[in-house]
């Protein structure tokens, strides 16, 4: 499966390849991006790992991450997509698809999340069949839980994941 290179008004996302490593271990290198999600920087072969299942979500399932770049510069300056990562939650996601962003700290507050994520979301309207689609967020993460109410997610139940409190968001896929 190749992924779809999708645009907005400011972003391109486009399909990771390994030339992105040092961009993606550097984003999660970054304390203020992990604060929320694990709590400490990613190490170098963290974030290979990471690479290699973004890819691997495409040639598997025919669904995954994007690389989001600045359309002026061409900037790597995030990522986002949906995932099935067989989280052992309880309670568990089930297959649901689980929709995903991380951005530099430096374009955080300008809307990119919201733009990129909305774009992510049109093109699962029109490219799957699924019925809804997920997202998990420690519960003092506001301002992703904002990103999230903006594009439909509505809360949906609180879960337990590596022993803490997720709270764990749902959308449902429009059709046109």
């Amino acid at each position: 499966m190749t992924p779809p290179t999708l645009a907005t008004g400011r972003l391109i996302l486009r399909p990771h390849g390994v030339q992105d490593c040092q961009a993606v271990a550097a984003l999660w290198a970054e304390p203020e991006v992990v604060r929320f999600i694990s709590g400490a920087p990613a190490s170098p072969e963290e974030s290979w790992t990471r690479l290699l299942r973004y890819i691997g979500h495409w040639q598997a399932l025919g669904y995954g991450y994007w690389a989001v770049t600045l359309r002026e510069s061409g900037r790597f300056i995030g990522e986002v997509g949906f995932a099935d990562y067989q989280r052992g939650m309880e309670p568990p996601l089930a297959g649901v698809p689980e929709a995903g962003w991380v951005l530099a700290p430096e374009v955080h507050g300008q809307g990119i999340a919201t733009e990129a994520v909305g774009r992510i979301h049109q093109w699962a309207e029109e490219a799957t069949d699924w019925a809804e689609t997920a997202c998990i967020f420690d519960p003092a993460h506001t301002a992703s839980h904002h990103v999230a109410r903006k594009l439909g997610y509505a809360p949906a139940v609180e879960a337990l994941y590596k022993e803490n409190p997720t709270l764990v968001m749902k959308r449902p896929i429009a059709r046109r």
